[in-house]
Formats: C-alpha cells, sequence, structure tokens
C-alpha cells in the first residue's frame, strides 16, 4: 500500500506562502495521506499571532488538514500562559516528549505522541523540541534527555503501532545522529535547521526528510508499506507561483481584525517623533540602550540599530505598534566584558558596510544589523575611526571588564563577533520590546535619547 506525508517545518509565520502551500496541499492528499509540521510554524513577530494568544496558527494548520504539529522554539518562547492556549486545542495535537514544566511535570494539553491509523496501517508519531534550556528555564520550562523520552515512547507503544515517524524540531545533525545510534524510527520529518533536502537522506534504515524553512517549499514524501517501507520517493515542490487558498485568507483576515482590536489599544502618549536610522544614531535605539542598561543596572548599554524595524511617531502608543517596530524575541542579556572588545566593536560599527550587513542570526526578526547604540559612555571620532571612548567621565580601560546590557543577540557575537569574548552572563525574560514599553513612557528617558553619544571632532 502506497503513503504519502506532506510537511513543513519553519513556516515562521509566513502564512501567504502557508495559503499557497495550502492550495497544493489539497490538490495532492489522499486517503492514504498524512499531513504533519515538524515545528516553528508559529513566530510572534506576527501581531495577528500576538493578538490571538497564538490561537489562529491553529485554525490556520487545522483549515489545510493538518494532523499534528512539533513544538519548536518559538512555540514555547511566548511563555507557558501562550503555549497553554495554543495547546488547548482538541483538534490539532502539538507534540512534544521532552519539553515539561521546570518541575519536570507534564504540560496541560501537550501529547508526547499520538497515533493515526490510515488504511489499517498504524502510524506513531512522536514529538520533540530542541534543547534551549537556559531560555526555558527563564519561562518555566524544561526540556529532558530526548533520546531517553523518545525510547520512552517507543517501549511504552510497543505493539500498538506498524510505523514509528518522529516529528522533530531538532534539527539535521542531531536526528542524523538519533538516526545512526536508535533503533525502531522509521521515518523522520525534520525541522529547525531550515535544511532544504533535493532528496530523503536514509541514515541505516531510517529516512530523514526536511522542507527549508519559511514556507517556501512543501515537502512530500512517498513510501510503500507491507510491513518495511520501500520504493522511497521525496521532493520539496517550490509553492512561489501557486495561488492561494481562498479560505486561508479569509482566517488570516478575521483573526488579523481581531489581533488588531486587541492589541491597538493606545497604552499611553508620546509628544515627539522618535526617528530610527540603520546607520545613524537616533533616539528609539539610544532609548533602548538606556533602557537596558537601566533595568540590568550595568555600566554600559550596547544594542544594535537593527532590532528595531523602525521609529514611532508621536501621538498614542499601542502594543501593536510595539510588536512590529521591535518583533525580535530578543531578552536583555547582562555581560561582562573587557574593554578592548566593546572598542572594536563600536569601531566596526563606524562602517556602513557593516551596518548593513544582513542581520540574520537566532532570534532576530529585522534586515540589517545596524549601528551599535551605547548608554552611559562617549564616543570621539573622526568617521573612520574612534579616538576615544569616555564611561562615566574615565577613558575606556581595554584590559577592564565592564558590566555591559546588551541583548543574547549580541552576546553570542552575532554580526560584532568581538562581543562574543565575555563571562558571568544572565538573561532577563523579558523582550527588548517589553522594556521599550515600560521605558518610552518616561520623559527622562525620552529627552536623554535625543543626546548624541557618537560626536565627531
Amino acid at each position: 500500500m502506497r503513503f504519502k506525508i506532506l510537511h513543513t517545518n519553519d513556516v515562521h509565520s509566513r502564512f501567504e506562502n502557508f495559503a499557497r502551500i495550502t492550495t497544493k496541499i489539497k490538490e495532492l492528499k489522499d486517503e492514504n495521506t498524512l499531513i504533519l509540521d515538524a515545528g516553528d510554524y508559529h513566530d510572534f513577530k506576527d501581531v495577528m499571532l500576538q493578538g490571538t494568544g497564538g490561537k489562529a496558527g491553529a485554525d490556520l494548520l487545522l483549515e489545510a488538514g493538518y494532523e499534528a504539529i512539533a513544538i519548536g522554539n518559538n512555540e514555547g518562547f511566548e511563555g507557558l500562559e501562550i503555549l497553554n492556549s495554543m495547546v488547548n486545542n482538541k483538534e490539532l495535537p502539538f507534540l512534544s516528549c521532552n519539553l515539561v514544566h521546570l518541575d519536570g511535570s507534564s504540560i496541560k494539553g501537550v501529547k508526547r505522541s499520538i497515533i493515526i491509523n490510515k488504511s489499517g496501517v498504524r502510524f506513531l508519531i512522536i514529538g520533540t523540541s530542541p534543547n534551549f534550556k537556559t531560555f526555558f528555564h527563564l519561562l518555566g520550562m524544561d526540556t529532558l534527555d530526548y533520546k531517553e523520552q523518545i525510547q520512552k515512547e517507543l517501549s511504552d507503544n510497543e505493539g500498538k503501532y506498524d510505523v514509528c515517524i518522529l516529528l522533530s524540531h531538532l534539527g539535521l545533525i542531531e536526528d542524523t545522529d538519533i538516526a545512526n545510534t536508535m533503533e525502531g524510527i522509521d521515518i523522520i520529518i525534520d525541522g529547525h535547521s531550515h535544511d532544504l533536502m533535493s532528496e530523503p537522506e536514509i541514515v541505516k534504515s531510517t529516512v530523514i526528510h526536511m522542507s527549508g524553512c519559511y514556507g517556501e517549499n512543501l515537502g512530500v514524501l512517498e513510501f510503500e508499506y507491507d510491513g518495511n517501507i520501500t520504493n522511497i520517493n521525496g521532493v520539496n515542490i517550490n509553492i512561489k507561483n501557486v495561488e492561494m487558498d481562498e479560505n486561508i485568507l479569509k482566517i488570516i483576515e478575521k483573526n488579523r481584525k481581531i489581533a488588531n482590536d486587541n492589541l491597538g489599544v493606545s497604552l499611553y502618549n508620546i509628544d515627539r517623533d522618535m526617528w530610527h536610522d540603520v546607520v545613524e544614531e537616533n533616539p528609539i535605539t539610544n532609548l533602548l540602550a538606556d533602557a537596558i542598561r537601566d533595568v540590568l543596572n550595568c555600566e554600559i548599554g550596547l544594542i544594535n540599530s537593527g532590532v528595531m524595524n523602525s521609529g514611532i511617531r508621536k501621538g498614542e502608543v499601542s502594543f501593536k505598534k510595539l510588536i512590529e517596530i521591535c518583533p525580535s524575541p530578543l531578552n536583555p542579556t547582562y555581560m561582562e566584558i573587557q574593554g578592548k572588545y566593546i572598542r572594536e566593536a563600536l569601531e566596526q560599527s563606524l562602517d556602513p558596510e557593516i551596518c548593513y550587513k544582513d542581520g540574520a542570526g537566532s532570534g532576530f526578526r529585522g534586515r540589517f544589523l545596524g549601528r551599535l547604540h551605547i548608554s552611559g559612555a562617549i564616543i570621539e571620532h573622526d568617521g573612520n575611526q574612534i579616538n576615544r571612548i569616555i564611561v562615566n567621565g574615565k577613558e575606556l580601560d581595554e584590559e577592564k571588564y565592564y558590566r555591559v546590557a546588551t541583548s543574547d543577540y549580541l552576546q553570542r557575537g552575532t554580526g560584532y563577533k568581538t562581543l562574543a569574548n565575555n563571562i558571568n552572563v544572565r538573561y532577563n525574560v523579558e523582550y527588548l520590546r517589553i522594556v521599550l514599553r515600560d521605558y518610552l513612557s518616561r520623559d527622562i528617558f525620552l529627552d536623554k535619547s535625543y543626546i548624541d553619544r557618537w560626536i565627531k571632532i
């Protein structure tokens, strides 16, 4: 008997692409088709998801016929309240055998695995989430050893299934290792590492397939099953020229209205324009640098303008606007780092080509890397190089370790590599946009944001 798995991974809320994918799914599916997503379908940079508590994602997946989704890091990064809202859906199973509460207890609504029967063949589908312990811990969650938990599901379901599918958000390296070291997994539908595979990979007796990212392709994996999996064929279909499904577009329109109503409420008013620029020093990024420095009680605040998509005009400030201008799920981060590494990163930031580099990196939802903005210091420069840096009235000591407030993006050395040379790191649970929300209403911080820190002499 021939079966088909239609699958996606790492759609990251590209819902127009998903409307095209849905058209293709409806064209290809039959009674022997499984429709699965390997996680990070949701990305809470999207106002519609924020304004519906994530529920709009399940509406879309169900319309397309999906039967299960693995819980990726982005399904979990908005915290337990949002995750509980999402998984409280009896029609669409959210799967993870290794994501639990911080105390090790199960998260209500999260299923470890399910069994789906197609034409008398029983498919055991096990979900896995990535090992993002540091950030999950901030949110009251933990990830257990995924190999131990997968083995537990295999043992607990012994005799109850015919074919085992691992619906994984671990990534290709980890899942190749699983295929090499574990018995009993027939197929891995993979996610997290964004690999676009030209054909399925067979590792020992396990078939692995992944479909890139951003909903640009629909994965199709076909095989015969007569007690064994044979005649395997897999492709990734690019959906660029496929028409959008009208029902998906209607669901998006309905949920966007709900989200706009929920998030468009005025929080407060500001009395000036807070403009933004990728290369030039600007007040909105200065304010964020000042704010994270204040939150973390540091000597220096350091943030790149690329984490902001735009500024904000004077008048009403809503949470919808804050998501739009600061969508990246990045955390205020404390680190200690020597002055010489700070100087080197700041000197790089004088180069417009560096500022206009693609800002791609974990958690980043902008476009460009952007100019570094600083709080607690004055930088004297000639446009090409830095002459001196004054920190709290004293010249920067290149050997001294400074207490710096930044983001986890810069702390990892993304874009500005020397900033990775840090110690004693800790993270705040609130995202940058929450800090922005709390400080944009403070006149003293609005006033300070217009004071230049980069002084050309």
